[in-house]
């Protein structure tokens, strides 16, 4: 019924539905077994999440927060290794992950600003390939499992690196492909059926490989490839259920 769900339902109304949903799951997944770093709380399991193939996973999909395992990963990045927290930034937050959003936006350091396509809960609707910022405008930029998404991957990354300000970083992950040294983008691969099986998921237009860092610094960023999930112990890594071989994709201007 949840990958039903997932797999019919339109994404601003899903949002909108699992918006509700948080508020009481928490109280159906009770337990200590697992943890949510984001929010402190534990849970007995977490939720299958994913629209198929590769995609479909169990024990990712924090009951409360909604958060997925590459969130907790990066809350867990920027608390350690960033000055997220502490420093004053005028950030841009493209496709705003519901169980960032709020806490970002009361963050007292943060100049906060949410953009999508159509997500309800995003401040700005825009399309972007063509962002509606001045050159030079945020110092800190998420993008993330966006462009996979988009029509022209490199004309999106040109537009993050346009907008970010000289100084300014960003963290643009993706669904990449470590066994894979070129980006699979095939304009014979249409249909919903071969998208999944060729790019785990039917709504996504290529299949990232280990060449995405090139393309990034191809736009402008200086990039480097972390692989903080590393250097956190396997007990909690299994605790928190974090994404095994997940590197962090920091960039700068």
């Amino acid at each position: 019924m949840f990958h039903f769900i997932l797999r019919t339902v339109p994404r601003p109304i899903l949002i909108k539905l699992s918006l509700i949903f948080s508020k009481v799951a928490p109280i159906l997944y009770y337990g200590n077994k697992y943890e949510d770093p984001i929010s402190g709380k534990t849970y007995r399991k977490f939720l299958p999440y994913g629209y198929g193939g590769r995609a479909k996973r169990t024990n990712v999909l924090c009951p409360g927060s909604l958060s997925l395992e590459r969130h907790r990963l990066l809350w867990l990045y920027l608390k350690q290794k960033t000055d997220f927290f502490t420093k004053p930034h005028k950030m841009l937050h493209i496709a705003p992950e519901q169980c960032f959003y709020k806490l970002f936006k009361a963050q007292k350091n943060l100049e906060y600003t949410t953009g999508d396509y159509n997500s309800p809960i995003a401040d700005i609707h825009f399309d972007l390939h063509k962002a509606p910022f001045k050159d030079n405008e945020f110092d800190v930029i998420f993008c993330n499992h966006v462009l996979e998404h988009v029509e022209d991957a490199t004309q999106c990354m040109k537009e993050l690196y346009r907008i970010m300000k000289p100084g300014g970083w960003g963290i643009f992950q993706v669904p990449l492909d470590t066994t894979r040294a070129i980006t699979l983008e095939d304009k014979n691969i249409v249909t919903e059926e071969d998208r999944e099986k060729h790019y785990w998921q039917k709504d996504h237009l290529r299949l990232f490989g280990l060449d995405y860092k090139d393309k990034l610094i191809a736009a402008g960023f200086n990039v480097t490839v972390d692989d903080f999930v590393n250097t956190i112990s396997p007990e909690l890594q299994e605790r928190y259920r974090l994404p095994k071989g997940e590197m962090i994709y920091l960039c700068r201007k």
